[in-house]
């Protein structure tokens, strides 16, 4: 048995599903059912019911769930005690942040040389349970949280970009409005992936006669911009940092949409002058 599987058996638990357990730890899902395969040789015991439908845990997984995120927290809790305090700082988050993370990270280390600054991808759920561990010293998050021990601290604010394909028959418009995109097929990632893109929809729709007229969910495995281009009618809603090569990036017109981006931090955090700098360096970038 080894950690990575218990980190696989996890997250198949929590998504009660292989393909989104396998986007949430980064690997393909042959790799992660291979993996499960191999921990339920090892116990001698099946911890799912799979099915064309449904993944259904078995009574062995629910007695061992509990095990597992506790050997997974012991985990977190002994490599955030071994580490090297002061001059190391570890910040959690995905692709989408590393461009104004390094930035940041760079302004940091011209500040303090001797500094050392880690930029450890992780999925959502994953970078707030790594901070409250202990493991990671602040995690960058869009939206917030609220759970005790952990402290959100707003950072920017950044534009969703409308995108469609160059075949869009609103493709040629200088502004668009929500009520011109109503009549079209909005295609998101299911609303489990995304809750805060959902909610952020629903609102900016509130006050509208006609609410988005929703397509198929984009696949865990596709892009946006191939389900665009094998669509030509439909539309997306991306954040401001994604590519969108091949892609039309419409203007909205009456009111943009925005969303918050935090960092979280256990609440008693001593900041160290590389975090304080570093926090600036996000707030700046």
């Amino acid at each position: 048995m080894e950690l990575r599987q218990l980190t696989y058996f996890v997250a198949v638990c929590e998504e009660l599903s292989f393909s989104r357990a396998a986007v949430r730890c980064y690997i393909s899902q042959s790799a992660i059912s291979h993996q499960i395969a191999r921990l339920e040789r090892d116990l001698g015991v099946p911890l799912f019911e799979r099915s064309t439908r449904a993944v259904v845990p078995t009574d062995a997984t629910m007695r061992l769930l509990p095990l597992a995120k506790q050997m997974l927290s012991l985990e977190s809790a002994i490599r955030a005690t071994v580490r090297t305090s002061g001059h190391r700082i570890r910040l959690a988050a995905n692709m989408s942040f590393a461009t104004r993370s390094l930035s940041a990270i760079a302004g940091a280390r011209a500040t303090h040389p001797d500094a050392e600054i880690e930029f450890v991808i992780k999925p959502f759920r994953q970078r707030i349970t790594a901070v409250a561990d202990g493991d990671c010293d602040l995690a960058l998050i869009r939206g917030s949280v609220d759970e005790p021990g952990l402290a959100v601290e707003k950072l920017w604010v950044e534009d969703l970009v409308i995108a469609t394909s160059a075949a869009h028959p609103l493709a040629t418009r200088e502004e668009v409005t929500l009520a011109d995109l109503s009549a079209y097929p909005l295609l998101l990632p299911p609303e489990q992936e995304q809750v805060l893109l959902h909610n952020v929809i629903r609102a900016a729709f509130a006050d509208l006669a006609a609410g988005p007229t929703y397509g198929p969910p984009i696949p865990p495995d596709h892009t946006a911009t191939m389900e665009l281009i094998n669509r030509p009618e439909a539309w997306t809603v991306l954040y401001a940092d994604s590519p969108t090569e091949g892609l039309v990036a419409l203007s909205l017109a009456e009111h943009r949409l925005r969303i918050p981006v935090s960092a979280v931090l256990r609440s008693d955090t001593r900041r160290s002058p590389i975090l304080s700098t570093l926090l600036s360096g996000l707030h700046r970038c």
